[in-house]
């Protein structure tokens, strides 16, 4: 299932949500295409998205969720990837 929180989290100069999935990353990431997120909006286990595409992805089918709870279901899918110490994040997938 694809997962969102609301558009809460400010940078470069914009509003963002978190977009995950509690089953893999490659139903991620086809959902993440369908929305019109490119690569790059990818961060270690989740997708960063502009407000301005949260209603698209919620009308394709993403489950809107508080930060808490998204957090939760991708830790309890074992999808959790940390940050590593001393490293900023490099984008995977």
């Amino acid at each position: 299932m694809i997962l969102i929180d609301p558009p809460l989290w400010p940078a470069r100069g914009r509003v963002w949500s978190h977009m995950v999935s509690d089953e893999s990353f490659a139903e991620l990431h086809a959902f993440a295409e369908r929305v019109g997120l490119p690569p790059r909006a990818f961060d270690r286990d989740h997708y960063d998205v502009p407000a301005e595409l949260y209603a698209k992805a919620v009308a394709l089918g993403a489950h809107e969720v508080g930060c808490q709870e998204l957090l939760l279901r991708l830790t309890k899918a074992g999808l959790r990837r940390r940050k590593a110490a001393g490293r900023r994040g490099a984008v995977r997938r």
